[in-house]
């Protein structure tokens, strides 16, 4: 017998799959993403949904504990105060119990249906994948698209990491992998590059971008840009930085010692 989204219990069996969301003040667009979400992995079960309430002060939290009867699937974490989109993120990484890990924005406008699309560019590319990137294509607002223009295009030229649009909430990587990244406040617009710097490849795989459900974007805009320039010189020196790590390995014992009398 197949196991639907909705029966999918997760205490059962591990899950495949933890999709992470962070949210500040998103009440109004949160029971639709869920449905979306729980309908886009239908075939990944068993999977987890993290929805991460960095500090609102809307009805974020009530609605999602009232949803909470409808979804086993769904997990809420809460921030006392606003930590960010990049600590939120860490917060539902470091909860999420399965080896890979999904995300996207909460607001509606990261479609869920590329979730199994990027699941699996990452399988497919095998253990020596790190993470399968999604990149916006359509995207909304003129303003939006010149910043990412240059931000993206600065970005590209200094640390030569091969995607065209790193601010993409779509992604999908390895826990092990995420875990072992060097965390700072937006480390999730330098993915790409900090994943092949730990050693592993990075997949792209095109998405559509759509308009926000509701509301306007409650992560500053000028993080795209401006403030990101401090950023990309931390990124950039850490990258000229790195050393190859050895790889470690138990040495097993095949004779046993004797005991010292």
């Amino acid at each position: 017998m197949s196991m639907t989204s909705e029966s999918a219990d997760p205490d059962v069996r591990p899950p495949r799959l933890s999709v992470v969301v962070p949210v500040k003040n998103e009440a109004g667009n949160i029971e639709a993403l869920v449905a979306e979400i729980g309908h886009a992995c239908h075939n990944l079960a068993p999977f987890e949904v993290i929805y991460v309430d960095d500090g609102s002060t809307d009805e974020t939290l009530a609605t999602l504990q009232g949803l909470r009867g409808k979804h086993p699937w769904l997990r809420v974490v809460r921030h006392d105060r606003s930590g960010g989109q990049s600590g939120a993120v860490r917060s539902g990484v470091l909860r999420a119990r399965a080896p890979v890990i999904a995300t996207l924005d909460g607001d509606g406008q990261n479609d869920p249906s590329f979730i199994p699309v990027l699941f699996a560019a990452l399988d497919q590319g095998g253990a020596g994948v790190g993470l399968a990137q999604g990149q916006r294509i359509g995207r909304k607002g003129a303003w939006k698209q010149f910043q990412s223009k240059i931000a993206n295009g600065v970005r590209g030229t200094i640390l030569k990491d091969a995607t065209r649009d790193t601010g993409c909430g779509l992604k999908v990587f390895r826990r092990e992998v995420y875990l072992a990244l060097p965390y700072f406040d937006a480390l999730h617009r330098f993915m790409p590059a900090l994943v092949t710097r730990e050693g592993f490849g990075v997949v792209h795989r095109d998405v559509v971008d759509r308009p926000r459900f509701t509301g306007r974007s409650n992560y500053g805009m000028f993080d795209r840009l401006w403030v990101g320039i401090l950023d990309l010189a931390g990124v950039w020196w850490l990258i000229r930085r790195r050393r190859p790590a050895p790889r470690a390995e138990d040495v097993p014992e095949d004779v046993p010692h004797s005991e010292t009398r």
